[in-house]
């Protein structure tokens, strides 16, 4: 491990809670794609899986949230705990209802409960800042090591999902995600010294944290770039169907997260100076013009080539956000704040993933690779759009005085 990364593992309990936030964060990668195989598995239906996808990621768009701005009041254990129990029933309800052949509209209602799961990310992410809050490269190595943790889950989570879900029983991708939820939350809330000190309520006060101006530039900008990622996966499933090698397609996805995973682990080295609301809006636009080379995929080898491509602006992008996250929303709401850029991410694979099954459906899989290229558009010129936004940290940043080394002479004309 490069020594920046040792380092940061100095500071007591931070491999244990970092440990059980991977196990925590498989679903993510592991849920939607596997309900996606699940349900094409067991009817074919393409349509149908997309659909169920985007309300588990509509259902996480809408509970994630507020089930931060609860944590940052009544602490991470006290809350997370009861919601994974009733996502994991869910899930259970799901399983069984797909199994059994139960109508329709039982499955979206299971579909909603099972997208009731924390932002386990946000809150690993929330201990970091913690224990690094005084020094501002600690951070940035740290939050570069989560965004690598969470492409490694990207890499190896569709592997497992589609692969078990092929090889074994349709179900069996969604259970071992759920199992894999409830043992990441479990372990990570039973680590106390580590969790952060909830905030009272008399200190919440301003509303929501989304009444920052920087964060809802980042939002809207994540919303089309979740467009992006619910794209490519169900189109990936189905370009992998149409050439008789369904299975190829986890791995496929994981080369896209290794392309992502790479990148984050460099950029966690580096030191960079400026604006990073500049390297934000290059970082998005990057991920935007990586969704052309798609288009002209004929073939497995070639599609895992371009996305390994498209995956190396993804880490930095995301790391990126963090920063500006932290600098943008007040202490007292840091793990809401983070959870809407999850927010915004669900809401734009709801909406990409269901785009893309029916533009699959109707068209073919080739034409479903321009969704995620319309979503990547979007992204730019919202991003571009929203820049100004981004340019220096708000007064009532995260870390008050200490945005200053973010802060450039270019900031200061800026704002």
């Amino acid at each position: 491990m490069p020594s920046p990364y040792r380092a940061i593992f100095s500071a007591p309990g931070s491999r244990e809670f970092s440990a059980a936030g991977f196990f925590g964060r498989m679903p993510l990668s592991m849920m939607g794609i596997g309900v996606v195989t699940m349900i094409s598995q067991l009817t074919g239906r393409y349509g149908l899986a997309g659909a169920l996808s985007a309300t588990l990621a509509m259902s996480a768009a809408v509970c994630g949230p507020q089930v931060s701005r609860l944590v940052d009041r009544y602490g991470q254990r006290r809350v997370l705990r009861p919601v994974t129990l009733v996502a994991v029933a869910a899930v259970a309800g799901l399983l069984i209802c797909a199994q059994q052949g139960a109508p329709e509209w039982t499955l979206f209602v299971f579909s909603v409960g099972a997208g009731c799961v924390p932002s386990v990310g946000s809150m690993v992410r929330s201990r970091w800042a913690e224990i690094y809050r005084g020094s501002a490269r600690d951070l940035h190595t740290a939050y570069a090591w989560e965004s690598i943790v969470d492409e490694v889950c990207f890499i190896f989570g569709p592997i497992i999902s589609i692969g078990l879900s092929t090889a074994w029983f349709p179900e069996a991708g969604p259970l071992i995600a759920a199992a894999f939820l409830l043992v990441g939350v479990f372990w990570l809330t039973a680590q106390r010294a580590t969790e952060p000190v909830p905030h009272p309520k008399s200190q919440h006060t301003g509303g929501s944290a989304l009444r920052s101006r920087g964060l809802q530039v980042l939002v809207a900008t994540f919303v089309a770039t979740g467009a992006i990622f619910g794209g490519v996966d169900v189109v990936t499933v189905a370009f992998a169907e149409e050439r008789g090698h369904k299975a190829a397609a986890s791995l496929v996805l994981a080369v896209y997260a290794l392309g992502s995973c790479l990148a984050g682990a460099v950029f966690g080295l580096l030191h960079l100076k400026g604006n990073p609301g500049t390297r934000w809006l290059v970082g998005v636009c990057a991920m935007a013009v990586s969704m052309i080379p798609l288009q002209l995929a004929g073939n497995l080898p070639l599609l895992a080539v371009a996305l390994f491509v498209a995956g190396l602006a993804i880490a930095p992008t995301m790391v990126t956000t963090m920063a500006l996250v932290e600098a943008h929303v007040p202490r007292t709401k840091l793990t809401e704040g983070m959870t809407w850029t999850s927010t915004g991410l669900a809401v734009g694979v709801a909406l990409g993933s269901s785009a893309a099954g029916w533009v699959v459906d109707a068209a073919g899989a080739k034409a479903g690779y321009a969704v995620p290229a319309v979503a990547g558009a979007l992204a730019a010129a919202v991003a571009f759009l929203g820049y100004r936004r981004l340019a220096g940290p708000a007064a009532t940043g995260g870390r008050g005085q200490d945005d200053r080394h973010l802060r450039t002479d270019d900031d200061e004309h800026v704002a």
